[in-house]
């Protein structure tokens, strides 16, 4: 089965359960501005910003996607420890980049300044990086 990107706007009992897993293996330095992964999934999910990656009825990575009229700004993006270098996030971060230029928009990864994982990713995908103070 392929993985499959789409946007969770009310969550079940099981992504519930898999989205703490992923942001619970998450820093510190991704989950700012909010003060636990669980502030940041209800926040996602009542605002419908909440972008993730299924396989197998599974969520196995996520990102926060904040739509503007041109610009979309992707943060917060975090994969499950046990299945991270597997091209989860590859994967969220294409299909992110397909909706937003569907939507006439250009997407954008939002990170810490300064941060080398984040340079590289928005390298590879040409993408603008904007520094995480910017985003609330």
């Amino acid at each position: 089965m392929p993985i499959v990107i789409e946007p969770i706007h009310s969550a079940t009992y099981q992504d519930q359960e898999d989205l703490q897993k992923i942001y619970g293996d998450a820093p510190d330095w991704l989950l700012a501005p909010f003060g636990d992964g669980q502030a940041l999934i209800e926040s996602c999910l009542s605002e419908g910003t909440l972008l993730a990656a299924r396989f197998n009825d599974r969520l196995l990575g996520a990102a926060r996607v904040q739509r503007q009229s041109t610009i979309w700004h992707l943060s917060q993006l975090c994969v499950r420890k046990l299945t991270r270098r597997r091209g989860v996030a590859e994967r969220l971060l294409v299909e992110a980049q397909k909706m937003a230029r569907l939507a006439g928009c250009e997407l954008r990864l939002v990170a810490p300044v300064g941060h080398l994982e984040a340079q590289a990713l928005a390298a590879k995908f040409h993408l603008i990086l904007d520094p995480q103070q910017a985003q609330s």
